[in-house]
């Protein structure tokens, strides 16, 4: 990996599953990104209003505040409603992409996931937030 350098898109990755958490951030960060992670749907809230991430990789199911609720008070809050949040979870049932973008998600993907395939899903967000 090279040297770390904040222009870096940094990406926020909101999972209550320690194991998923970890294998996004160390795949997200050797392929050229800065990373921070949250179990709690609370600080995924804080963090993102501190540090304005590009992107936020958010499970749905977690205890507490779920990532319903958070992706919900995202889009609600002036420094945040523009982040894309990607919803990343195991709800694979009929309908749950379509309550996940009602939420605000602006893409989703189920688990599991390749990591690949998340990075794809990222680079397609911000390359739709450069300007023309």
């Amino acid at each position: 990996m090279s040297q770390p350098d904040d222009t870096r898109p940094r990406i926020l990755i909101v999972d209550d599953v320690e194991d998923n958490r970890e294998m996004y951030a160390m795949y997200l960060e050797w392929a050229g990104y800065r990373v921070e992670a949250t179990a709690s749907g609370t600080e995924a809230l804080d963090l993102a209003q501190r540090l304005i991430p590009a992107v936020i990789v958010l499970d749905l199911s977690m205890p507490g505040l779920d990532g319903w609720q958070v992706c919900r008070f995202l889009k609600g809050m002036p420094g945040t409603k523009n982040i894309p949040v990607i919803a990343l979870t195991g709800h694979a049932l009929d309908g749950a992409e379509a309550a996940a973008r009602a939420a605000g998600c602006d893409a989703y993907l189920t688990k599991p996931c390749l990591p690949e395939d998340l990075d794809r899903e990222i680079r397609r967000l911000l390359a739709a937030r450069r300007p023309a």
